[in-house]
This record gives structure tokens, sequence and C-alpha cells, in this order.
């Protein structure tokens, strides 16, 4: 079973640090497929600082957590990624449904999922 999480994780992982990558080489490409939209240079600079910042930090974490098979590490992805939902979550009560506002929610909460088993999985053998 922990290999197995092990295993998860580290896709977890990384897809993460793809799509951080993908937002610090190309944040005009993926912005758009996320629906959002730049202004200026200055928009590309926030785009391309927060968004890897987010993905690169928990998709690192998610990876060294593997590696050590360390529950402690995947609090640092669990957090981001728990955040990100509830955020998508108070969007969906504030501002209502938009098109297509289930596919990341159900991505995130599958990540979750995933990172929460593997969590309980390390936790276990670490006691």
């Amino acid at each position: 079973m922990k290999q197995a999480m092990r295993t998860v994780v580290v896709l977890v992982g990384l897809l993460n640090i793809g799509i951080g990558f993908g937002f610090l080489l190309q944040p005009d490409i993926l912005a758009e497929k996320l629906f959002l939209a730049p202004v200026g240079i200055q928009g590309l600079a926030t785009i391309r600082a927060d968004f890897p910042a987010f993905f690169l930090t928990g998709g690192a974490f998610a990876l060294i957590g593997a590696w050590r098979a360390s529950a402690p590490l995947l609090l640092v992805p669990l957090t981001l990624l728990g955040v990100a939902l509830c955020g998508r979550v108070v969007s969906l009560v504030l501002d209502g449904i938009g098109a297509t506002p289930f596919a990341p929610m159900i991505a995130e909460a599958l990540m979750i999922a995933a990172m929460g088993l593997a969590y309980r999985s390390f936790a276990a053998r670490e006691d």
C-alpha cells in the first residue's frame, strides 16, 4: 500500500510541477486555458510568479514527501489544494455556476483524496 501511495503522490507531484513550469515559461497560453486574462506585462509577471509558486511548491513537497514517505511533508500540497478547492466553492456560492466549474474541482478533490490516503499510509509507518 505504501509503495502504491508513493507512486500516486509522485504522479500528482509531477503533474503539478509540469503545470508550474508551464505557467513560468508560457503564462499567456496557460492563462488562456484557465480563463485568465493578464493585463499587460505586469499581469503576465503576476501569473508567472504566483501560479508557479503554487504549483511548484505543492509539487516539490509532494515529491519529497513521496521520496521520504513522510506524512508531514504532504501537509503542504494538501493545504494548498484544500485552500484552492475552498476558493472554488466560495466562488460558486458568491458568483454562481459558470460553464465549466466542476472539472478543476474534481481534479483538486481527487488530488486531495490521493494525498490524504498517502498521508494516512505514511503516518501509520511513522508511529
